[in-house]
């Protein structure tokens, strides 16, 4: 079995790796990695928690893995049903443990960009905005983000515009993983195929590296569960990650 990392399986299983027992996790809207990654700590680790996703489901059992995260499938045998404004609720209320949320552009204090790239008033490009992110960020207690390429115009030392605050937990990229401490990101790993100076090249802000290594490989669990969800490879060229 081939447990070496492609820039796909480092982003789900180190995604995945953020999940603690016991606890309340989300997955949300055009959150296809993260979906997958949720799937794949029910199957890899013995240790269970509470899945939520967008589409409503709480703990459920999918006929399939759809392509999309919002998929009514996955509220297939759910213990529960949840509309938006119930897990918006249980964020507020301090019950939301993880969540998994997008952005476009990241600073070193781990805020969000999801509105424009460039100025407000006259701008490069208009993105979708915060949606619930707005509100998750800043009230889950801990949020995490992923990006499939790694450069200094999504990793930047000042945002164009900040969409969200209170700032991501962790971040996983196809060559980094990335941890909130002392108020900033700090990088935890980099993929063994990579380096610590290719990772300060290609992000723009400073961040600190005490402690960090090489990302220990997946095991043999891992790479089972996610070749189990992905038996066909169709989510791997989907998402076109690369490692350069």
């Amino acid at each position: 079995m081939n447990t070496s990392w492609s820039g796909f399986s480092y982003i789900v299983v180190n995604l995945a790796r953020f999940i603690r027992p016991n606890e309340i996790t989300f997955s949300g809207v055009n959150s296809t990695l993260p979906m997958l990654a949720c799937l794949l700590a029910k199957k890899a680790y013995d240790e269970d928690f509470i899945y939520i996703n967008v589409a409503g489901g709480v703990d459920p059992r999918p006929s399939q893995v759809p392509l999309s995260s919002s998929d009514p499938v996955l509220a297939e045998h759910s213990a529960s049903i949840f509309a938006n404004e119930d897990f918006y609720d249980l964020c507020t209320r301090g019950r939301m443990d993880l969540t998994f949320l997008g952005a476009a552009q990241i600073d070193g204090e781990g805020n969000a960009n999801n509105s424009v790239i460039g100025d407000w008033h006259r701008p490069k490009v208009r993105l979708p905005g915060g949606g619930g992110g707005a509100v998750m960020l800043p009230t889950a207690r801990r949020a995490c983000t992923w990006r499939t390429e790694h450069s200094t115009r999504t990793f930047v030392e000042q945002l164009h515009f900040r969409t969200s605050a209170g700032g991501f937990h962790g971040v996983v990229t196809p060559i980094a993983v990335f941890v909130k401490r002392d108020g900033r990101l700090a990088l935890q790993s980099w993929h063994p195929e990579s380096s610590l100076d290719e990772v300060r090249q290609r992000t723009g802000f400073k961040f600190d590296s005490q402690g960090a290594g090489p990302t220990p490989l997946p095991t043999e669990r891992e790479v089972h569960a996610l070749a189990e969800l992905d038996a066909d490879g169709q989510f791997e060229r989907d998402a076109k990650v690369a490692l350069r």
